[in-house]
């Protein structure tokens, strides 16, 4: 399997299972009266599905490959730390895959992410130390 295709994969599972789980967490935070958490959800939701619809674009085309990981968010009752949970585990795994890929496509693809991963857990961390 090439390492781009099957580093593909993963990306799309990742980026399909954020722009969900943050659009839940939008709906979730409104409803609670949480306005500037509903606000970042949404905004970050709206963004994931961009990400999606344009990694799916890049690898139209492309064989399907097998996931060996699960992109499923963690449980948890905070969705503060569930969301940032989320976002280190998935740049913990970006970061890995650039470490040990082998060809330039797929470290490229894994860099992307690993900076988009970044950018979330910082305006995350920065939300939950207003809130602390």
């Amino acid at each position: 399997m090439e390492w781009s295709a099957e580093l593909y994969a993963h990306a799309i599972a990742v980026e399909r299972e954020a722009a969900r789980r943050y659009a839940e967490l939008a709906w979730r935070m409104t409803e609670q009266g949480s306005e500037e958490a509903a606000r970042l959800f949404a905004e970050f939701a709206a963004l994931q599905a961009v990400h999606l619809a344009a990694l799916c674009r890049r690898n139209e085309g492309s064989a399907p490959a097998d996931l060996t990981s699960d992109h499923s968010w963690p449980e948890g009752s905070d969705p503060l730390a569930r969301a940032l949970q989320a976002e280190r585990d998935a740049r913990a795994f970006f970061a890995q895959a650039r470490r040990v890929a082998p060809d330039p496509a797929a470290r490229a693809l894994a860099d992307e992410m690993t900076v988009e991963e970044s950018g979330h857990i910082e305006r995350l961390e920065s939300l939950i130390a207003k809130k602390a």
